[in-house]
């Protein structure tokens, strides 16, 4: 593992999509990681991540299973503006509008954006409203 620092305290621990495209995935989540202050952690021919997702091809050793796709995945944002620059770098990176930005009715102050990714994954970015929040991550250096 090439970073030397981790986040943990989560409801997630990982996320791992197999995907189709291998560029054009990098594209689309580099643009919509870099718009959520995540960068990169590393990439091979066939494999990158950013701190707990990650993301190969079919033929990847890390791949294990039938390719599904239809996963529906939520990345947190700081607050509207970084759903709307979210929204903004997915459809520029070759996402598809599965629900442009705006208040839902899950709950009082649920904004979120939805998009659909080059293998037709459905990607959230929600804002949840004000809160108090007790850290905003378990920063872990190694």
């Amino acid at each position: 593992m090439a970073s030397k620092e981790l986040y943990r305290g989560r409801l997630i621990d990982h996320v791992h999509l197999v995907v189709h495209d291998i560029a054009a995935s990098k594209k689309f989540y580099g643009a919509i990681l870099d718009v959520l202050g995540i960068p990169l952690g590393g990439a091979g021919d066939d494999f990158f991540w950013a701190d707990e997702f990650f993301v190969s091809t079919p033929g990847s050793h890390s791949a294990q299973g039938t390719l599904t796709g239809r996963v529906h995945l939520a990345f947190q944002a700081r607050d509207r503006a970084m759903v709307e620059a979210f929204y903004q770098a997915a459809m520029a990176a070759g996402g598809k509008d599965n629900g442009g930005p705006g208040e839902r009715r899950y709950h009082p102050g649920y904004y979120a954006a939805f998009v659909l990714d080059p293998d037709g994954n459905n990607i959230e970015a929600v804002y949840h409203g004000e809160a108090q929040r007790s850290a905003p991550a378990v920063h872990i250096t190694f």
